[in-house]
């Protein structure tokens, strides 16, 4: 299959959409297929994706829009519109950016099938922000270029059903993002950590928050979690693994200081390659009191390294997690986090067998091999469908 992807921006700092474009591409190309990713920004994308190297996808990197979220320049359009015509099939991410619905609109000129995928856009708690902002531009472009899509894509089930009233006409599909589980096929194990944290071997269990510092994750909910623990004379570490908006960080370490918890709270900064691996093992509980994810590769990372996860129903995939056995879901309040984390640290059993459940949930669950066929197959669908 010749397949042309749309992504803005292949910055890391971005988030989850990057991480699974950049492994989505890499594997279809492995396989084989005719691969190009369209990008304004190549910001993280491998050296090696340059359009020569075998097994590996094309990248083209187009200056950005002149003015932020508005159309392609029109002295690119001619590239845009070659990358199109070339394609078997197009396939953009996101929905809140204008060349996306100018792409699939040329796709769609051109007869050529499309798919969106959505990550996360439409959940509910995602348009509430801006929200009149967000529904103008849903009503005089998306909702469109959703209903004409050969397929709208989402990574769980919880996700199509809160956007689905979004594109009532459209076509709704639902493939768990592709994850490579090879690095933690043979994990690093936890001393590289403890190595360079030495607060993760003083004693205490850890609780490890590993994502970007902003409030949609709810921090300030884990710091006052943690706080409840001191008063109740649960000892733990919380380590919070992450970067965000420096104003923001400063006002949750603040927070930590009024609160004197420094002896439980310790922010360690980005924690990526093997290390961040490393760190999952080495803590006892995985727990993030987000508002919304609509996948979250920390979730099923933290589990492929055997660390049982404590998070909210704002995460999508909450119902898949909780079925595997080694996930607890719970309010998103400092209250219910204090107390399912001190019932963990407090009860061993308990604990043990949410660990042994772990590994064998996302190695049977997001299995590479398995999720490919399935992106594979809904591809063939929509070319099929288009014919």
């Amino acid at each position: 299959m010749k397949i042309l992807h749309y992504l803005p921006s292949l910055s890391l700092t971005r988030g989850g959409p990057v991480r699974a474009v950049v492994d989505l591409t890499g594997g279809f190309a492995s396989r084989g297929h005719d691969v190009t990713l369209l990008t304004c920004d190549r910001g993280d994308a491998p050296a090696s994706w340059d359009g020569k190297t075998p097994g590996k996808p094309r990248l083209i990197v187009l200056p950005p829009p002149e003015v932020d979220n508005k159309p392609f320049a029109r002295s690119h359009m001619r590239t845009v519109r070659e990358c199109a015509a070339a394609a078997e099939i197009v396939h953009v991410h996101g929905v809140w950016n204008y060349c996306n619905a100018q792409l699939a609109r040329m796709a769609y000129a051109q007869h050529k099938p499309y798919l969106v995928s959505l990550r996360g856009m439409l959940d509910d708690w995602s348009v509430a922000q801006k929200a009149f902002k967000k529904r103008f531009f849903h009503w005089v472009y998306v909702k469109k270029h959703l209903e004409r899509a050969a397929a709208v894509h989402c990574t769980a089930q919880a996700e199509l059903d809160q956007s689905k009233k979004w594109f009532p006409r459209g076509h709704g599909v639902v493939v768990a993002n592709l994850l490579d589980l090879n690095p933690f096929r043979k994990p690093p194990g936890p001393e590289l950590a403890r190595q360079k944290f030495p607060v993760l071997a003083n004693g205490r269990p850890n609780v490890l928050f590993l994502s970007r510092l902003h409030y949609k994750k709810g921090v300030e909910i884990l710091i006052q979690a943690a706080h409840r623990l001191r008063q109740n004379g649960v000892a733990c570490n919380v380590i919070f693994a992450g970067t965000g908006d420096p104003e923001y960080a400063s006002k949750m370490q603040e927070l930590v200081g009024e609160l004197d918890i420094d002896d439980y709270c310790h922010f360690v900064g980005h924690v990526g390659g093997p290390l961040k691996i490393s760190l999952y093992q080495a803590c006892d509980i995985f727990a993030l009191p987000t508002s919304q994810e609509n996948f979250g590769f920390v979730f099923p990372e933290a589990l492929a390294s055997g660390t049982p996860i404590v998070t909210t129903k704002g995460v999508d995939i909450w119902t898949e997690l909780q079925e595997g056995g080694a996930a607890s879901i719970v309010d998103r309040t400092p209250e219910a986090f204090a107390a399912e984390i001190a019932s963990l640290l407090n009860d061993s059993p308990r604990l043990e067998k949410m660990k042994s459940a772990a590994k064998p949930f996302v190695f049977r669950t997001y299995d590479e091999t398995l999720l490919m066929d399935q992106y594979e197959a809904v591809y063939r669908e929509c070319m099929a469908k288009r014919r």
